[in-house]
């Protein structure tokens, strides 16, 4: 990995609990709360609403799978989901509502490389993925609970994620504009940005500059966080709130982890939910449909051997290929090139995710190895960094030995 994170959604998991907890029934989250465990054992206890005190597991991700909880809310609360990893564990968290529509992604909010989402859900059921930031195995402990309850992380503030700086502060911001507007400016000129909405409505925030590396957190009226996100597409930030957002005046604090000099491109727009499906499939972070709306070349059936040379870029390039027996499958990603730093992912015709994996040894090649069924399957590429590159796909199959 060169340098930029991967913020991916993907769809399927790989777990381990110290209960057994109860297995969700199928197309909760869109289909990532597959095969996903109630965080409180089954689904009566992990009403948060209603839970006397917060709920955990233990969780084994291993890798380049997700570990997926499950909880639900029975009204409108404030929720704290955390994820804590043992050793050098670092994991990443996505909170999706019941479409899979993620409403809040962190990597690094509970301090000491541990992940820290607090917002407010209405009634319904949620899904929390957790995966490792690196790819690699990762032994980590889930809690969630209300923010009354005690938390599991220390938290950490990036300046940025408070309502006031050295910079300035939230009753200081400066108005953006009507939904829709974009403004340019360096943390050293303006650390502080509001908007106000006149009606309810779901909002995309967002900051570009991946030389700031910008930090983004979303407050309310009252100054109470809603949202914050870094690292949401290379080192920009963005922050979809597809539950409306009550008639009113927010703030948006900016914080830049490297160059506060430059100038941070700030924009809040209407979420659109299509759109950001689009830019999931974009990014590799979910299986696109096979329905034509999204380009997949189908490959045909993979008997042995399978190679597609892809001129790849940071936009995931999709193949679906036909496994007409069980079998290990073997998909590699071959940067071609000093500068090709190939990025891998397989999903089943379902999106759950078979595998995904960005470097493979010691160099920068992609390589997932996986059993699966007889089925359609669909494997995406892209390059990790800017720019493109030719990047060699190759797909094997292997069968047990009579």
């Amino acid at each position: 990995m060169k340098r930029f994170p991967i913020k991916s959604s993907t769809l399927a998991a790989t777990m381990l609990c110290l209960a057994a907890p109860a297995y969700a029934q199928d197309a909760l989250c869109g289909g990532t709360g597959d095969g996903g465990q109630w965080i409180g054992g089954d689904e009566a206890t992990s009403d948060i609403t209603t839970a006397d005190a917060y709920r955990e597991q233990m969780a084994l991700v291993l890798g380049g799978n997700e570990y997926v909880s499950l909880f639900s809310v029975s009204e409108t609360t404030d929720v704290r989901v955390e994820a804590e990893g043992r050793g050098a564990g670092d994991p990443i968290i996505d909170i999706l509502d019941e479409s899979g529509a993620i409403i809040i992604s962190d990597d690094d909010s509970g301090g000491n490389a541990a992940s820290r989402a607090e917002t407010t859900l209405d009634a319904g059921t949620y899904c929390m993925s957790m995966r490792s930031y690196d790819g690699g195995p990762m032994t980590a402990f889930v809690r969630i609970g209300r923010t009354e309850h005690d938390a599991l992380t220390a938290g950490v503030d990036v300046g940025g994620g408070d309502t006031s700086s050295a910079l300035g502060s939230c009753a200081e911001a400066t108005p953006m504009g009507p939904l829709g507007s974009t403004v340019s400016a360096s943390v050293d000129e303006t650390a502080y940005w509001s908007f106000t909405l006149d009606v309810p409505t779901s909002v995309t925030v967002a900051a570009r500059n991946e030389n700031a590396d910008p930090v983004i957190t979303l407050f309310d009226e009252s100054q109470s966080e809603i949202a914050y996100n870094d690292d949401f597409d290379g080192l920009n930030s963005q922050i979809d709130i597809s539950n409306p957002l009550e008639p009113g005046t927010y703030c948006i604090a900016v914080e830049a982890l490297d160059d506060t000099s430059v100038p941070i491109e700030i924009s809040v727009e209407e979420y659109d939910p299509v759109a950001a499906r689009m830019a999931l499939y974009d990014r590799g972070e979910a299986a696109p449909p096979l329905d034509g709306s999204v380009p997949v070349t189908d490959l045909g059936a993979l008997q042995t051997r399978l190679r597609e040379d892809v001129t790849a870029n940071t936009s995931t390039a999709w193949y679906s290929f036909e496994v007409s027996e069980s079998s290990l499958i073997v998909a590699e990603a071959i940067g071609g090139g000093q500068d090709s730093d190939p990025w891998l992912v397989v999903y089943d015709d379902l999106g759950r995710e078979i595998g995904q994996n960005d470097d493979y040894g010691s160099g920068y090649d992609s390589l997932v190895a996986a059993r699966v069924d007889v089925g359609t399957y669909i494997v995406g590429v892209k390059q990790y960094q800017e720019g493109s590159g030719l990047i060699r796909l190759l797909l094997e199959r292997y069968v047990r030995a009579q």
